[in-house]
Parts: C-alpha cells; structure tokens; sequence
C-alpha cells in the first residue's frame, strides 16, 4: 500500500496513553482551544448530546481520582475532564417547546447517541491536545463507581458519565507505541470475516512487545490481557444506573 504522506496522520499514528505528567498547569486559554477542537467533532443529527465537566476544585479532584480506582496520575498535574453524554439538555429544550421526546430519550439508541457524540468531541480533544504536544490517557475507571461520580460531580437525570481524559504536559520518557490489530484483521470487504488466523499471529507480536517493555519474558498478551479486562470489569450494575436516571429504558 502507497504511504500518504501527511502531518496529521503522522501525529495520529504516534499516539500513546501518559500516566505521568508535571505540576506545569494548562492554561485558561489552551483549556478554551481544546474545549472548542472537541466541540468542532461530527455530531448525530446536530444534538450535540454530550458535556464536558472540567474537574478544577482539589479536593474534588481527589475524589474522583479514589472513585475512579485511586490511579494517582488523574490528580497530578493537567486537567480532568469528564465527558458525559448528556440528553437533559435536548429534554428541557423539548419541554420549552412543548414536545414530548421522553419517550425517545429514554430509549437505548438515546444512550447511544450521547456516548457517541461524547466518544466523538473526546478524541477531537486528544488530536487537538497532541498536536500542542501535550500528554493524554482516558480512564474508563469512571465507570467503576459511576454511581459515586454522578453525586460528586451533581449529574442529574438523563445525564451519565462516559469516560474521564487526563491532559497534561508529559513527564519523563513516553512510553513505546503499542502495536495495534493488523490492517488485515480489522478491515473488512463487503461482509464480515473470520480472520483469527491473522489475531493469533497479532497475539505473538504483542507478547514480543511486552517482553521488551519490561526487560523479561512473560506470558502477557493482547488476547490475555483483553480477556482479563472482561472477566474484571463486567460493570453489571451499568443497567440499572442508566434505568434508575431514566435512560435505555426500553
């Protein structure tokens, strides 16, 4: 395949998550640039059906960071944002209309509107974040104690939280960019297709990772280590937290 030779691609193809960052702040001005860049992204039907909570407050800070799995890197230097998907805005603009949506935003293809449009202005966020040079790492562990987030952060119905994104100025060495599924492997004509063969031999490339990575032999792997995140986190409570706030109800 002929490579494109293009400045942006370059920079996406570079990507890598940072778990380490210095006490250097972001300022009001680059938070504004990075808001407005997430804000520009593709977005269903023009609902723009997402917000973003920017978590400045210390202590506040801090209890996010212990409701999210205590990973310290979130309270250390940069800013955590919080994406929501949020379907209480367009809700409260349908009442000011006199229109009645709940039926729609309580559906779970509502739910997935928010989480897609949140997912889309995120990663908006972190090409925009990146091409200033600065580090980024997104932390599903929002979603652990979504429940103890949504009080702490005053979230209210119709409203959950995707993800947090850690942005800051790196610090240290970066880590190695890791391997992704071959193109083969993801890239499918016309219909789906059975391409484990191609995974396996993926699997064996990512174990050579790995054992560079930490100096010695181990049995780490993509598959293991994606089966392992399956069998850990199957976030079973996540219905109920969307039913109780009136969300993929039906």
């Amino acid at each position: 395949m002929d490579k494109v030779d293009n400045q942006i691609i370059e920079g996406l193809l570079k990507h890598v998550s940072v778990r380490s960052f210095t006490s250097e702040p972001l300022s009001d001005e680059v938070v504004k640039s990075l808001v407005t860049a997430a804000q520009a992204a593709s977005t269903a039907s023009f609902q723009q059906s997402y917000s973003i909570i920017d978590v400045v407050d210390d202590d506040l800070r801090e209890k996010v960071t212990q409701a999210a799995r205590n990973q310290r890197f979130m309270n250390q230097g940069g800013r955590l944002f919080v994406f929501c998907g949020d379907l209480n805005r367009n809700e409260k603009m349908a009442q000011e209309l006199g229109v009645d949506v709940s039926q729609t935003i309580e559906g779970i293809d509502a739910t997935l509107v928010g989480a897609i449009d949140a997912s889309l202005a995120a990663q908006n966020m972190v090409i925009a974040a990146e091409s200033m040079g600065l580090g980024v790492c997104f932390i599903g562990g929002i979603r652990d104690n979504i429940e103890e987030v949504s009080e702490l952060l005053d979230i209210p119905e119709h409203v959950f939280p995707v993800y947090g994104l850690v942005i800051g100025h790196p610090k240290g060495k970066l880590n190695d960019i890791k391997p992704r599924l071959p193109f083969e492997a993801v890239y499918h004509k016309n219909q789906y297709q059975n391409k484990m063969d191609i995974v396996k031999k993926y699997d064996k490339k990512t174990n050579d990772y790995y054992n560079d990575r930490y100096g010695y032999k181990t049995d780490r792997s993509w598959a293991k280590t994606a089966v392992n995140s399956l069998i850990k986190l199957p976030r079973s409570f996540m219905k109920k937290f969307l039913n109780d706030h009136n969300l993929s109800k039906h």
